[in-house]
């Protein structure tokens, strides 16, 4: 990473741990006045439904911190930025850290000075404080990015030649790549990593959710491409769904070029845009298809020229039988 990418990072990890260090600094300061259990978490009016010793309130903070910090500084580290993307990325950034930072104070002082958790209530007005803190901490956070050099963006390349891969009358070919996502791994392992501390606090009953998501997005997060005579196909490795499918009859031309995750599809995963769709795991090198009916579908994956060459040949195979 250059110097420019650096400073991206610092400025995205920078409001998680603000946000900690602020929480952590209330609660030694007001620890002789919180009660030995915390109301943690409230219900829709306000009442206490989710409790924790003071150690433990501690544990999920660091943890809750630390894995959107995580989350953040791979997004910064990895992708390549037009100046509207970052300052999306960095915004939402800002906003999520000032959202949580601010709800967490408010929960700490509703505490203040109850005999028991219990008796905390936590009015509805605080919600739409916190909402408010986070719209301006994010219009801060962009307005931050403005200051900063940030990486070089090359435009797209245009389309690149489309190549074939020879092939001898009769011959059978193949080919199949694992695009893994260092994205998708630290997102996935974030959230079960603040799964793992609500099981440490509350028990399963809070934690299924985190602990399912994050295990599903690391199933996803290494898709398997191949390209044989039923087409292109993308589907995660260890899971037979969700699957991708482009039929031979479905190609007009397969090309290998480098693609822009948010300058060109507005960020990670399956994307749908405009004229496009794909399944971008990363920036760089991609698989673009352009379909028979003009719609391009691109994979982000390792070798695509030998993918797109050989998808080439067999899709005009196809056509003339």
């Amino acid at each position: 990473m250059n110097r420019a990418r650096y400073r991206l990072v610092a400025v995205a990890v920078l409001p998680f741990l603000l946000a900690l260090a602020v929480d952590l600094l209330l609660f030694a300061a007001l620890r002789d006045r919180l009660p030995t259990r915390l109301a943690t978490h409230f219900s829709g009016g306000g009442t206490a439904d989710g409790y924790a010793d003071r150690g433990a309130y501690v544990v999920v903070n660091i943890g809750l911190a630390g894995g959107l910090a995580a989350v953040w500084a791979v997004l910064a580290a990895t992708a390549d930025f037009a100046p509207r993307g970052a300052r999306r990325l960095i915004g939402a950034g800002y906003a999520t850290a000032g959202l949580t930072g601010y709800l967490m104070a408010a929960a700490l002082y509703a505490n203040l000075d109850a005999a028991d958790g219990s008796e905390v209530r936590l009015p509805l007005w605080q919600l739409a404080a916190g909402l408010a803190v986070a719209a301006l901490a994010g219009a801060a956070g962009a307005q931050l990015l403005r200051l900063l050099a940030l990486p070089e963006v090359v435009p797209p390349p245009g389309p690149g030649a489309v190549e074939r891969l020879d092939l001898a009358e009769g011959e059978v070919a193949g080919w199949a790549r694992r695009a893994p996502s260092r994205t998708l791994c630290a997102v996935g392992v974030a959230l079960l990593v603040v799964g793992g501390a609500l099981t440490y606090v509350y028990g399963w009953g809070r934690a299924a959710a985190p602990l399912a998501c994050g295990l599903l997005i690391l199933a996803c997060s290494c898709p398997y491409v191949t390209v044989d005579r039923h087409g292109l196909t993308t589907r995660p490795t260890v899971l037979p769904w969700p699957r991708v499918r482009i039929p031979l009859a479905d190609v007009d031309r397969a090309v290998s070029r480098e693609v822009k995750a948010l300058s060109e599809y507005g960020g990670w995963g399956y994307r749908v845009r405009p004229g496009r769709s794909g399944l971008i795991l990363r920036s760089g090198e991609a698989i673009v298809v352009r379909r028979a009916g003009g719609r391009e579908f691109a994979v982000t994956v390792a070798d695509s020229a030998t993918a797109a060459a050989l998808l080439n040949t067999l899709a005009e195979r196809a056509a003339v039988r």
